[in-house]
């Protein structure tokens, strides 16, 4: 079951502060009331010690209802209770009405109610069957009788419900409007936090990974003396540090960037020239030795994988840098075809499979290096699965306006642990898949930033027996 309090420091703020007057709104109330109950009941006592039993001593001449013999009412007020008990039963009883007296019928248990009252000239409290609450005091008569005089307490019981209620409306007033105003106080007192918090969520929203970064401008409540203050100069000083470690590390990216273009250039030219030089070699009308012919077409080969990985680094260079690529119709459909002919050819003992649809599946983008992406898709799946291995390329239109390929192959699958760094440059998996070719570990690397150049995106799915590539090109 989910929580039900306030989760935000500016709920749980104003919650608290409301809570706390509650409290002590409902201490003041239950002590004003009490205090009043005690006051006006003590205001009864005295009323009944004043009246000195007076009425109830006349309830023994009731019976000789004459003019002289009449109970005195004298100075009593309406609702006056009295009662007589003789040897601890009550005689008579009687309670004051508009200057008259009427006679109160008593039950089994009202006469044993009015028996128990202690005879202390102290009050107390009674609930007779025809009466309501009454305050009663009872002395000790001149002829061995007690009499008991009681004054009724639904006055003090009318004063204190309504002082209950005056109390309730009032406290509610004020809880409601300390609440609202409580929670404008607490909203404005909490508006540098919030802008700490705006701050801090624009920092994670950056793409901090890679590329210059611009960070956000600093908090400025950094006063010390608060703890809102603190905050804000501590997360101060955390984005100058993090702005710091960013700018030297776009400084050290672009200087292995410009590193890796101007050595690739100044790499081209000497690659070609020996390369160049091999061939002419090779041509010598004249016998050459066989040793010198194998080292010469060695240093052919070697020059001619140079030149691709020349061409590689010039490529990630130039994407690096962010030139545009070329942007025309490209028959997608086409590419696929040439791609797999080349690795059928490439590696015969592989099952090449191909699914395209009917219709020529297009996409706006540089065709040549849209053809490398597919090329170095397959010839990683031909690299690092053994012979026998199928491999499906396939295309697809996604109703969502995308254009997928996927390239699939039914391998031992690629580790765990390479996962996270596949598309990273020069990823090497030697020693974990089988291969029957060298390779450079730029393949993937150049798919990867080729189709983020055409605003596309690439992703891997692999266990063993299934790994498949898919990209997704916007149409």
């Amino acid at each position: 079951m989910r929580s039900r309090l306030p989760r935000t420091l500016r709920s749980r703020l104003t919650a608290g502060l409301v809570l706390l007057l509650a409290l002590a709104c409902l201490a003041v109330g239950v002590t004003t009331v009490l205090a009043l109950e005690g006051f006006l009941v003590n205001r009864l006592d005295q009323q009944l010690s004043a009246s000195g039993g007076r009425f109830a001593a006349s309830l023994e001449h009731d019976e000789k209802p004459d003019a002289d013999n009449r109970p005195d009412t004298r100075g009593q007020s309406n609702g006056t209770f009295g009662a007589r008990l003789l040897r601890g039963e009550a005689t008579q009883a009687a309670v004051v009405r508009a200057q008259a007296d009427a006679p109160v019928p008593l039950t089994a248990r009202d006469r044993a109610a009015l028996a128990g009252v202690p005879v202390d000239g102290r009050g107390h409290d009674i609930r007779l069957s025809t009466l309501r609450r009454y305050r009663v005091v009872a002395v000790a008569g001149d002829d061995g009788d007690v009499l008991i005089t009681g004054l009724p307490l639904e006055p003090v019981e009318e004063t204190v419900h309504r002082l209950e209620m005056v109390e309730a409306i009032v406290f509610g007033a004020t809880l409601a409007a300390t609440g609202v105003a409580g929670a404008l106080w607490v909203r404005l007192s909490l508006r540098p936090l919030q802008r700490v918090a705006a701050t801090a969520t624009e920092v994670t929203q950056l793409p901090l990974a890679s590329g210059e970064i611009e960070m956000p401008a600093p908090v400025p409540d950094t006063d010390p003396r608060t703890e809102i203050g603190q905050v804000g100069a501590a997360l101060n000083r955390m984005l100058g540090h993090v702005g710091d470690a960013l700018a030297r590390r776009q400084a050290g990216e672009e200087r292995l960037r410009h590193f890796a273009a101007d050595a690739s250039h100044e790499l081209r030219t000497p690659v070609s020239t020996v390369r160049a030089h091999a061939e002419l070699a090779l041509r010598h009308p004249g016998p050459v030795p066989g040793a010198v012919r194998h080292s010469l077409e060695r240093i052919q080969s070697e020059t001619q994988r140079m030149t691709g990985l020349v061409d590689d680094l010039l490529l990630l260079a130039r994407l690096d840098a962010g030139r545009p690529l070329a942007r025309e119709p490209v028959d997608l459909t086409r590419l696929a075809l040439d791609a797999i002919s080349d690795a059928r050819a490439a590696a015969p003992g592989h099952r090449w499979l191909l699914d395209v649809p009917e219709q020529p599946v297009t996409v706006t983008g540089d065709e040549h290096r849209l053809h490398q992406v597919i090329a170095n898709l397959l010839a990683n799946a031909r690299t690092h699965t053994p012979a026998g291995t199928e491999v499906t390329l396939t295309l697809a239109e996604i109703p969502d306006g995308t254009t997928e390929l996927s390239v699939t192959d039914t391998g031992p699958g690629i580790p765990d642990d390479l996962m996270p760094e596949l598309f990273q440059r020069f990823t090497r998996a030697d020693h974990h898949r089988a291969r029957t070719a060298g390779g450079t570990g730029l393949g993937l690397a150049i798919v990867s930033a080729v189709i983020e150049a055409h605003q596309g995106t690439v992703d891997v799915t692999s266990r063993p027996g299934h790994t498949s590539f898919r990209v997704t090109l916007p149409r």
